[in-house]
C-alpha cells in the first residue's frame, strides 16, 4: 500500500513539472505575439500555443521550433525567449523586426538561427554563452550598432556557419574563429572590419570565406599568404578591400573553385599552381598591381580580368616577359613584390625609366634600391642580371645573409649593403669590388639580433620595427620607446612638401576661372579652398645661404616674428609664415612639433583628423611618411576643393581619402570630383590625373606603399610651368635710368615711394595705399587679397 502511496506522489510530481513548464512555454509565446505589432497575420488563437501555426512543440509540450520568416511582420522580440530551454530552431528572417535581439545565451538545445534581412539594433555580447549545440547562425542585414564577434562564440564547438554580413562588424577578425574545429563558412562581407587575416586561419577547416567590400578606411588589409594553408578552402571572396603582395602558391587548395581577389593591391606574378587547377571555375582579378605574363586560365573558368587593369607585361595571355624583366621580377619576389615598384614598373622594357634602374645599351648597369622600405632578403637571382655593375641596397630593413651567387656577377664594381638587418659571413668578392657592409650590427654572427620583421607584402606592426616601415631608420625596431621621436629628417622632409605644395598649388591655380598666374618664383600664398582670406600659408623659398644657412623652427603659435618658420632642405631654405590659426584648416607637417634648439622631440598624438596618418593615430609614432599622407590629403583638397573631414557630406563622402580613392577608379566619376572651378581641357586633365595616381599613392594604408619625397618631387617637378623672367619695357615704369648709378637709383625710388596718396593703380606694379617701405609690389596680379608686400619680402 505504502508503495503505490509514493507512486502516485511521483507521479503528481511529474504532472505538475510538466504543466509548470507547458505554462511557462506558453507565457513566453504570449509575450512574443504582444511584442509583434500586426500579429494578426500569424492567425494565432486560441489557449493553446503548441497548436499555434508556425510553432513546433516536442511530447512535453516544450517549444522546439520558431518559425516565422518572411510575412512583413513588425515589432521586437521579447528577451523572455531565452526561457525557452528546449528551443532548437529559431527563424524570423525577411521581416521588419527592430530593437535589441534576444540573448539566448545558455540555450544549449540550440542548432540553428536564422534572422537576416531585418532592423535589429543590437547584438547582444553574452549570446553564444554555453550554446555547444549551435551549428548555423545568419544574421546578416540587420543593422546593428557597432559592434565585434564576442569571444564567447568559442564556446560554440559545434558551429559550422557564421553569416553576418552587413551588420556594421567593427574591428580584426579575431584569432579565435580559427580554431573553431566545425567552422566551414565564414560570411562577413560588407562590415567596417580592418587588419590582417588572421594567421590561425590557416590549417582550418573553413570552406567559404566572404569578406568581401569592408567600408572602414583601411579595410581588410596585409598578406593573403594564410589561404596557401587554408587546404579546405571551395570559395574564397576577398575584393573590394586592400591585400597586398603576392598572390601565394594554391597547389594543395585542390577543392578551391571560386575565387574574386578584383579591387585589391595585389602584386607579384600569377603562379601557376593557381593557374593550372583543375578545380576552378570563377576567378576575378580585375584591379590589381599584378606583374609577369597575363595568365591564361583553362577555357571551364568564368574570367574576370579586364586588359589594363593590372600590371602585366605583355596583354596577351600565355604571353613571355622579356628576359630582363622575368629577372627582376624573381629579385622583387625575396621583397615580397612591393607596391612602389609595380606602381612604376609598366610595360615589358626595364629601360624604359623603371624606378631604381639605370641601363647602358639595353643591359641593365645599375640597381639603386637605395631607401625604399624593402624587407624580406636579397635573392640569389640578382645573378641571372650579369650585366650590373653597382648593386645598391642600402638604408633598408632586408634581413637574411648575402648571397654567394653574387660574387659570380662577372661586371660588378660596387655592392652596398649598409644600414640593413644582414647576418652571417660576407662572401669573398673578386679583387676591385667595392664593398659596404657598414651598419649590420650582425655581420659575422649566425643569426640576427633584431626583431622579426613582418612578412614581405604585410603591413608594418604598429610600434614595431619590421616589415619595412619606410622613413624609420634601419635600427629603430631595436629601440622600446612608447612615444614618437620626431627626427631630424622629419624636418627636412616637411620642407621638401611644403615645396613641391607650392608646386602643386601653382600648377592647379592656373587653371582657375577666376586668378591669374602666380607671377613671383620665390613666394607663393597657400588657400585651402574651403578657408577665409586670412587662413593661409606662405611659402618663401631662398638659396641655401639665407640666415647663414642656420636652422630654425620657430612656434607657429606666437605672434610677430614667431610666426615665421625656417626650415632648411638640402641646399634650399625655405620660410613659412602662417597668417592666421592656419593649423585648424591647412595642418600637415609634424615639424612644428619641434620646440626651438631641438631635433627631436617626444609627442602626443597632434593634428587634424582627417590628415593624420593611420598608423599614427593609432600609435603615436612618427615617421617621415606620417607627412607624406598629410601631403597627399592636400593634394586631393587642391583637386576636388572638398575639406579632408567633410560632416556636410553624406557618411559614404564624409572622408575625403576614402571619398576620392572611390571616384579615382575611373575616369568618368574622376572628371566629376574635380573642383568644378577648374576649367580643364584632355591636356590640363592629364596633369591633374597625375597629382591624383600620386595622391592615392601618398595615402595609401601602410607607411612602406607610400614613395619617397623625392619621388613625390619628381612626378610634380615635370608639370610646373618653368618661371621665365618678364620681356624688359622699353621704358622703365619708375622713370629710372637702369644705367645710372644706384645711389641716384634709390633717391628715385625713395621719392615715388612718398607718394602713397595715389590712388591703387590697376596695374600691380604701382603701389597702393598698404602700409610698406619699399617699392616691391604690394599685391602682384594673381595673388590672394591676404598678400601684401611686407609678405614679398
Amino acid at each position: 500500500m505504502g508503495s503505490v502511496v509514493l507512486s502516485l506522489v511521483f507521479l503528481f510530481m511529474f504532472l505538475s513539472l510538466s504543466g509548470f513548464v507547458r505554462s511557462d512555454d506558453a507565457a513566453v509565446l504570449d509575450l512574443l505575439k504582444k511584442s509583434i505589432t500586426n500579429s494578426d497575420s500569424l492567425g494565432w488563437t486560441g489557449s493553446d500555443s503548441c497548436a499555434w501555426k508556425y510553432i513546433k512543440c516536442d511530447n512535453s509540450n516544450r517549444v522546439t521550433k520558431i518559425q516565422i520568416k518572411d510575412m512583413k511582420l513588425q515589432g521586437t522580440l521579447p528577451p523572455e525567449l531565452q526561457n525557452l530551454t528546449a528551443l532548437n530552431d529559431f527563424e524570423v528572417q525577411d521581416n521588419n523586426f527592430t530593437g535589441p535581439f534576444p540573448s539566448f545565451a545558455g540555450v544549449t538545445s540550440l542548432t540553428q538561427i536564422i534572422a537576416h534581412t531585418n532592423g535589429f539594433t543590437s547584438f547582444p555580447p553574452d549570446f553564444f554563452n554555453g550554446m555547444t549545440s549551435l551549428q548555423y547562425i545568419t544574421i546578416d542585414g540587420n543593422p546593428f550598432s557597432s559592434w565585434t564577434i564576442p569571444i564567447s562564440i568559442k564556446e560554440a564547438t559545434s558551429l559550422q556557419s557564421f553569416s553576418a554580413t552587413n551588420t556594421n562588424l567593427n574591428g580584426n577578425i579575431p584569432d579565435f574563429l580559427g580554431s573553431l574545429v566545425s567552422l566551414t563558412e565564414l560570411h562577413l562581407a560588407f562590415n567596417n572590419l580592418i587588419g590582417q587575416l588572421p594567421s590561425t586561419f590557416s590549417g582550418s577547416t573553413i570552406q567559404t570565406l566572404w569578406l568581401n567590400g569592408q567600408k572602414s578606411d583601411t579595410k581588410l588589409n596585409g598578406s593573403i599568404s594564410v589561404l596557401a594553408k587554408m587546404t579546405s578552402l571551395n570559395s574564397v571572396w576577398l575584393h573590394g578591400n586592400q591585400f597586398t603582395g603576392p598572390i601565394p602558391d594554391f597547389s594543395n587548395l585542390t577543392q578551391l573553385s571560386d575565387v574574386s581577389f578584383r579591387d585589391n593591391i595585389l602584386t607579384g606574378v600569377v603562379p601557376a599552381s593557381f593557374v593550372s587547377l583543375p578545380s576552378l571555375k570563377t576567378v576575378n582579378l580585375t584591379n590589381n598591381l599584378l606583374q609577369g605574363p597575363t595568365p591564361k586560365f583553362g577555357g571551364n573558368v568564368d574570367l574576370d580580368m579586364r586588359q589594363g587593369s593590372n600590371r602585366f607585361c605583355t596583354d596577351v595571355p600565355g604571353g613571355t616577359c622579356d628576359d630582363r624583366v622575368n629577372a627582376l621580377l624573381s629579385v622583387l619576389e625575396g621583397f615580397g613584390y612591393p607596391k612602389a615598384f609595380a606602381d612604376n614598373w609598366q610595360g615589358n622594357d626595364p629601360c624604359g625609366n623603371w624606378k631604381g634602374i639605370v641601363c647602358l645599351s639595353e643591359n641593365i648597369s645599375v640597381v639603386n634600391f637605395k631607401s625604399m622600405g624593402l624587407s624580406g632578403i636579397i635573392s640569389p637571382n640578382f645573378s641571372l642580371l650579369p650585366s650590373i655593375t653597382k648593386l645598391i641596397l642600402s638604408d633598408n630593413f632586408i634581413s637574411g645573409t648575402i648571397p654567394t651567387e653574387l660574387t659570380k656577377l662577372p661586371n660588378l664594381v660596387e655592392l652596398d649593403v649598409s644600414n640593413n638587418r644582414l647576418f652571417g659571413n660576407v662572401p669573398s668578392f673578386r679583387n676591385g669590388v667595392k664593398v659596404n657592409i657598414d651598419g649590420n650590427p650582425d655581420i659575422g654572427k649566425s643569426k640576427s639580433s633584431a626583431p622579426s620583421p613582418s612578412p614581405p607584402g604585410s603591413p608594418t606592426v604598429p610600434g614595431g620595427g619590421g616589415g619595412g616601415g619606410v622613413g624609420d631608420s634601419p635600427t629603430s625596431g631595436e629601440k622600446k620607446s612608447k612615444t614618437g621621436i620626431i627626427v631630424g629628417a622629419v624636418i627636412g622632409v616637411v620642407g621638401g612638401l611644403l615645396l613641391v605644395g607650392a608646386a602643386v598649388f601653382c600648377l592647379l591655380s592656373n587653371k582657375k576661372k577666376r586668378s591669374g598666374k602666380v607671377q613671383s618664383p620665390n613666394t607663393v600664398v597657400l588657400h585651402p579652398q574651403h578657408s577665409g582670406d586670412q587662413d593661409a600659408v606662405k611659402v618663401t623659398v631662398a638659396g641655401g645661404g639665407v640666415n647663414g644657412g642656420t636652422h630654425d623652427v620657430l612656434s607657429p603659435r606666437s605672434n610677430g616674428p614667431g610666426d615665421i618658420h625656417v626650415v632648411e632642405a638640402g641646399n634650399m631654405v625655405i620660410s613659412i609664415q602662417v597668417l592666421k590659426n592656419v593649423t585648424d584648416n591647412f595642418n600637415f607637417g609634424l615639424v612644428r612639433l619641434a620646440p626651438e634648439g631641438k631635433f627631436s622631440v617626444e609627442t602626443k598624438l597632434a593634428g587634424t583628423f582627417g590628415y593624420l596618418a593611420p598608423e599614427y593615430a593609432v600609435t603615436g609614432r612618427v615617421t617621415t611618411k606620417v607627412d607624406l599622407y598629410s601631403f597627399g590629403v592636400i593634394l586631393m583638397e587642391l583637386i576636388t576643393g572638398r575639406k579632408a573631414l567633410d560632416e556636410s557630406q553624406p557618411e559614404d563622402s564624409l572622408h575625403l581619402v576614402t571619398w576620392f580613392r572611390r571616384m579615382h577608379l575611373n575616369k568618368d566619376t574622376f572628371s566629376k570630383a574635380i573642383d568644378p572651378t577648374i576649367d580643364f581641357d584632355e591636356e590640363t586633365l592629364a596633369s591633374i590625373s597625375t597629382v591624383a595616381e600620386l595622391a592615392g599613392h601618398c595615402t595609401a594604408r601602410e607607411p612602406y606603399q607610400r614613395p619617397d619625397m623625392g619621388h613625390a618631387v619628381n612626378v610634380l617637378s615635370s608639370l610646373v610651368e618653368l618661371w621665365k623672367p618678364a620681356e624688359p619695357e622699353g621704358e622703365d615704369i619708375y622713370g629710372i635710368d637702369l644705367d645710372m648709378p644706384l645711389p641716384q637709383a634709390l633717391k628715385k625710388w625713395q621719392a615715388f615711394e612718398g607718394m602713397s596718396n595715389l590712388e591703387e593703380s590697376s596695374s600691380s606694379f604701382l603701389p597702393s595705399g598698404d602700409n610698406t617701405q619699399t617699392s616691391i609690389p604690394t599685391r602682384p596680379s594673381g595673388f590672394a587679397e591676404s598678400f601684401t608686400s611686407t609678405d614679398g619680402r
